[in-house]
């Protein structure tokens, strides 16, 4: 029997010889990474110098970011073996992102509720100061949860230590154990529903409440509506997607499945929202586009719909 006091690396079973593609292999998953990282950093930036930017939709979207730089290192040194310590603290990593991100959702959804149903009162409900308790409540619970997941599943006797996947996961180190996991399942199920479950339902209410006002608005009301939403819904449906196809490799026997698509699967819940979100922010969200594209000092902003929707005047 193999346990975690003996217990010193993972085997990354999920990794193939990439033989000759090795380094096309590397170049483009670099590339990758470097577009993700530029474009976020980017957006950050932009929303960070610009003032009219400082509203609570484009704050929440600084906190919306996940790289993945170890997959480089194995796919050019041929390494498919983790130290079980980083093993857990890339479990940590992943699952806390995961978490913090499906939450920032969320109250993203939350925030496009007041601005629509209730433009008036927006900024008064919006402070600086409640966005910022807002965004430290999100972070914190993924933080805790997250870490007391990892106190209990590192302390599990393991019987085996071959993951079958490029990076280590809860629950593919919990199949490995040898004793009983059933307060650990418990506890799973726990988070999954105030991580997934609740977030979800209280998306689906917003939403639910948004199209009663849009029902009932003008054609300029609806046409705004879809504009400020459309962003936060592609979002949403991209990483619920991410989210499923993860759970369902995890669950489920998917040997049957090509080794290329199970890698495309395991990695496209970490990488498709930090890579989707500057392309569907940056060029959707009217504020933004219009700084990049309308550098000219005589315009300036008025807004035209309280709380959201803006359009160019000039003096």
């Amino acid at each position: 029997m193999i346990n975690t006091t003996q217990l010193s690396f993972f085997t990354l079973a999920g990794y193939f010889d990439t033989g000759r593609v090795t380094y096309l292999c590397f170049i483009v998953i670099l590339a990758l990474y470097i577009f993700i990282v530029g474009s976020n950093v980017l957006l950050i930036v932009v929303i960070c110098v610009n003032r009219s930017l400082h509203e609570p939709m484009y704050m929440f979207l600084c906190s919306l970011t996940s790289l993945f730089p170890l997959l480089l290192l194995h796919i050019i040194c041929d390494i498919n073996i983790i130290s079980a310590s980083l093993c857990y603290l890339q479990i940590y990593c992943i699952h806390c992102y995961g978490s913090a991100e499906y939450l920032n959702l969320a109250v993203m959804s939350y925030d496009r509720y007041l601005a629509i149903c209730f433009p008036l009162h927006y900024n008064t409900y919006m402070t600086p100061k409640r966005i910022a308790i807002l965004i430290a409540i999100t972070w914190l619970y993924a933080i805790l949860a997250c870490a007391l997941m990892i106190s209990l599943s590192s302390t599990l006797p393991l019987c085996g230590n071959i993951i079958d996947k490029v990076y280590c996961d809860n629950y593919s180190v919990i199949k490995l154990a040898c004793s009983d996991t059933k307060a650990l399942n418990i506890y799973g199920i726990i988070i999954v529903l105030c991580t997934v479950c609740c977030p979800l339902i209280f998306m689906l209410y917003t939403y639910i409440k948004i199209l009663r006002v849009c029902s009932s608005g003008s054609k300029q009301v609806r046409q705004k509506a879809v504009t400020t939403c459309s962003p936060h819904l592609a979002c949403v449906l991209n990483f619920s997607c991410g989210a499923c196809f993860e759970i369902l490799q995890s669950r489920f026997n998917m040997s049957g499945v090509p080794i290329l698509l199970r890698i495309f699967l395991s990695l496209y819940w970490l990488i498709s929202q930090p890579l989707l979100n500057p392309l569907v922010y940056g060029l959707n969200m009217t504020k933004i586009r219009i700084l990049f594209l309308h550098d000219d000092p005589r315009h300036t902003f008025s807004k035209e719909f309280l709380g959201f929707g803006y359009t160019l005047s000039q003096p």
